[in-house]
C-alpha cells in the first residue's frame, strides 16, 4: 500500500490540481479523431483511475468489490462495456446485502469522481465539528477563481485519539459532524482519510495541527501512513496557499526520529530543489536549510551509511532504499555533511585503485559527483578514462558525464566544455548535455555562460 500511494496516488494528486486538467471520463462528443482518443491514455486515466478504484474498494470492502467485479467481468468478457455497466454490477451487489450502506447510488457517488475534473480538499474545524469541501486549486494563481462549484460525495475514514471510527460521508459542500467536536484536552485529536484511502487532501485548523504535531514529537509509535499523510498534505497546502510554510515546518520538528525513506523523500521533495546547486545562489535560503535539515537528517543518514560501509547487499530487498537512498545521500553531501563527503571520496578512491571495486549502484551518481568535486584533476581524469572505457554502459556514461561537471576547479570545467565542442571526442549531440550539466553547478554557471558567448 505504501508503494501504491507513493508511486500512483501522490504523483497524480500533484498533476490533477491544475486548471484545465480533464476529468477521468470524457463524453463521446469530446473525443474527436484518433489524436484525442490516444491522448486519453495518460496518467489521469491510469493513476487517477487506479486511485479512485482503490477508494471504491475501500468503502465497499474488498469482499463486495471482488464480488461485483467478478460479476461484471463474467457478463462483459469478450464484449464492450462502459463505466455505467460497472456501476450497475456494483449496485446489484450492494443491494443484495445489509452490511455496507451508501448515502447515494453507486453511480451518483462514482460519477462525482469520474465526471468532474480535479479533486477536493476537506477542511475540518475541530471546535464546531464542521467539514467543508472545495476543489483543490492554487490560491496563489489569479486564474484559480471561486467559479468552480464542484462537489463530491466523499467517504471519510477517520480516527479519534488513535481509535478508528465508523465511516462518514460528506455529500454536500459543508456538514456538521458532532462526533468530531473535540474537548480542550491537548490529547484529543482527529485524523481524516485514515490509511490514505480517499482521493483528496485534508486541511486541519490550527488547533488540530498543533495537537497532531505534538503527537508526532512525543509518540514514536505513530504509524508511517499517518506521518506520510500529514507531511504530504501540509506541504501541498502550503504550496497552493492554504497554509503558511511555518505551519508545515511545525510538523517536521520530529524528523530526527523519522526512519522511513519514503517519508523523507516527501520532505526533501518539498524543501530541497530538484536542482540542488541552484539554491546555493540564494545565500539566504541555503544556510537556513542547512541548519534546519542537517541535524534532523543525521540519524537516518548514519543508519544507511553504516550499510554502505559494511554490507550494502543487505539493502537489496529494501524497496525504498533502492528508490530514494540516492536523494537522501545527495542532499546530505549538498548540505556539506563531512561524513558524506568523506564516504564519497573513500568509495571513489577504492574504485580508482581497482575498477573492479564498483561503487554501489544505489548511490553511484552522487559518489561519482562528489568524488570528483572533493578531488583534483586526478579524479576528473579517471572519470574521463572510465567514460571512454569500451565496457561502459550508456547509464554509466551518463553518470560520468554528470560527475565530470561537478569539478570545483574552473580550468577543469572549461576544459570539459572544450572537449564537448570537439567533434573528435564527443558527437554534437552531447555538447548541449555537457553545457547543461555544467551550467547547473554553482561555479559552472558563469563559466558555461562565458563559454557559450565566446563560441556562438
Amino acid at each position: 500500500d505504501k508503494i501504491f500511494y507513493d508511486h500512483v496516488v501522490q504523483p497524480v494528486l500533484r498533476e490533477d490540481n491544475e486548471i484545465g486538467v480533464r476529468s477521468l471520463s470524457e463524453s463521446e462528443d469530446k473525443i474527436k479523431g484518433s489524436f484525442s482518443l490516444m491522448s486519453l491514455f495518460d496518467s489521469i486515466t491510469y493513476n487517477k483511475g487506479a486511485s479512485i478504484t482503490w477508494m471504491l474498494s475501500g468503502f465497499l470492502t474488498e469482499k463486495l468489490f471482488i464480488r461485483a467485479l467478478t460479476s461484471y467481468l463474467k457478463e462483459f468478457s469478450f464484449s464492450n462495456a462502459n463505466q455505467d455497466d460497472l456501476w450497475t454490477h456494483i449496485q446489484m451487489v450492494v443491494d443484495a446485502q445489509d452490511e455496507v450502506q451508501l448515502p447515494a447510488s453507486v453511480k451518483q457517488i462514482m460519477d462525482s469522481w469520474t465526471c468532474q475534473n480535479g479533486f477536493p480538499v476537506l477542511t475540518l474545524n475541530l471546535t464546531t465539528g464542521t467539514i467543508s469541501q472545495e476543489q483543490f486549486l492554487n490560491k496563489k494563481n489569479e486564474n484559480s477563481t471561486d467559479s468552480y462549484n464542484n462537489t463530491w460525495i466523499i467517504p471519510i475514514s477517520w480516527m479519534r485519539n488513535g481509535s478508528s471510527q465508523p465511516l462518514m460521508w460528506l455529500d454536500k459542500s459543508s456538514k456538521v459532524f458532532p462526533e468530531m467536536q473535540v474537548s480542550e484536552s491537548e490529547y484529543d485529536w482527529i485524523l481524516l482519510n485514515v490509511n490514505l484511502s480517499g482521493y483528496y487532501r485534508v486541511n486541519y485548523d490550527q488547533l488540530n495541527l498543533k495537537r497532531l504535531g505534538r503527537l508526532l514529537e512525543n509518540d514514536p509509535k505513530v504509524r508511517s501512513y499517518f506521518r506520510f499523510q500529514l507531511i504530504d498534505d501540509v506541504f501541498a497546502l502550503t504550496q497552493f496557499g492554504y497554509v503558511q510554510i511555518e505551519t508545515a515546518l511545525e510538523l517536521t520538528k520530529y524528523l530526527a526520529r523519522e526512519d522511513e525513506l519514503f517519508i523523507w523523500n516527501v520532505v526533501l521533495l518539498n524543501l530541497v530543489p530538484e536542482n540542488l546547486e541552484s539554491t546555493l545562489k540564494n545565500y539566504e535560503v541555503y544556510p537556513l536549510l542547512k541548519k534546519y535539515l542537517l541535524k534532523r537528517m543525521l540519524p537516518i543518514y548514519h543508519y544507511y551509511a553504516g550499510f554502505i560501509r559494511q554490507n550494502i547487499d543487505a539493502l537489496e530487498d529494501d524497496y525504498f532504499a533502492q528508490v530514494y537512498l540516492e536523494k537522501l545521500f545527495a542532499t546530505a553531501c549538498w548540505l556539506g555533511l563531512q561524513d558524506c563527503l568523506n564516504l564519497s571520496s573513500e568509495l571513489y578512491a577504492k574504485w580508482m585503485d581497482n575498477p573492479e571495486n564498483k561503487i554501489p549502484y544505489l548511490i553511484r551518481r552522487t559518489v561519482c559527483c562528489y568524488g570528483v568535486a572533493v578531488g583534483s584533476d586526478k579524479e576528473w581524469n579517471f572519470a574521463w578514462e572510465m567514460y571512454n572505457h569500451t565496457n561502459s554502459t550508456k547509464e554509466d556514461k551518463d553518470t560520468l558525464l554528470f560527475a565530470m561537471s561537478c569539478a570545483k576547479e574552473s580550468w577543469l570545467l572549461y576544459r570539459y566544455l572544450q572537449y564537448g565542442l570537439s567533434g573528435s571526442l564527443f558527437s554534437s549531440n552531447y555538447t548541449s548535455i555537457i553545457i547543461l550539466y555544467v551550467v547547473t553547478k554553482d561555479i559552472g554557471h558563469r563559466i558555461a555562460w562565458e563559454f557559450v558567448t565566446e563560441n556562438w
